[in-house]
């Protein structure tokens, strides 16, 4: 069992109470730009509340929609290829409040229990996605974990995809600095107490990400630089001049 599980109905009040609303605002930021979305891969989106509200903005953007069915894990829906979103978690828990959270479009859904700290499931390997998210979640992996999921992912994302990122960070430098690092490790032994979390500081994921061709297009920070969105886009390589 996942050591989020035990969590997966308190968090979103715990994030409240800690946070107000400013994570959400956080992972929502890129949302309006994400309407036009085939094929998304969700990394660890936790309790849904980004499936939902991409789900959503797909069904008003003409994508077919379907009642609520059964949002049992073991019950895997096969929507059409030309609109799907797949959510990966270590959390079955979590996993199936993100089915609860978005019953009302299940037929665009899939959703997959594994550890992502060993890369992604073998199910997926035949598969192209032109959106992948991670928010807050990358934080729960070692820089060496984020390398191996970066390199797994690289090859499944399509030539216009984009990888949006949510995460906590310390800003170098400023009066945020020392206060950001205060929050950010009690956050490491708050969690390492309550799920066994086993990374204990915030992986270089832009090293990663840059190393495999990606290049960040646009990003916002919030709370004095605690908190930072980023868009990352696949690196588009000039055509060699014919000699």
């Amino acid at each position: 069992m996942s050591g989020f599980d035990r969590l997966s109905r308190p968090y979103r009040w715990m994030e409240y109470l800690s946070f107000g609303r400013a994570l959400e605002r956080c992972r929502f930021y890129f949302l309006p730009q994400l309407a036009s979305t085939r094929h998304a891969l969700l990394l660890g989106d936790g309790d849904g509340r980004f499936a939902e509200r991409l789900l959503r903005a797909l069904v008003d953007h003409g994508a077919p929609s379907s009642k609520a069915g059964d949002p049992s894990l073991a019950q895997e829906t096969r929507p059409p290829k030309a609109r799907r979103v797949v959510a990966v978690d270590s959390s079955a828990a979590m996993l199936a409040l993100l089915r609860s959270r978005c019953a009302f479009a299940d037929n665009l859904l899939a959703t997959y229990v594994a550890d992502l700290s060993q890369g992604m499931p073998d199910v997926l390997r035949g598969e192209h996605f032109d959106l992948i998210t991670t928010h807050f979640f990358l934080d729960c992996l070692t820089t060496e974990e984020v390398k191996r999921l970066v390199a797994d992912v690289r090859p499944r994302m399509t030539a216009d995809a984009r990888w949006i990122i949510s995460e906590f960070a310390v800003p170098t430098r400023g009066a945020m600095r020392l206060p950001a690092w205060i929050v950010v490790r009690g956050l490491y032994l708050s969690f390492r107490l309550l799920t066994g979390l086993r990374a204990q500081q915030l992986p270089d994921y832009r090293s990663a990400l840059s190393a495999y061709g990606l290049v960040l297009q646009d990003q916002t920070v919030m709370l004095g630089g605690l908190l930072t969105a980023e868009l990352w886009r696949c690196e588009v390589r000039p055509e060699p001049l014919e000699s």
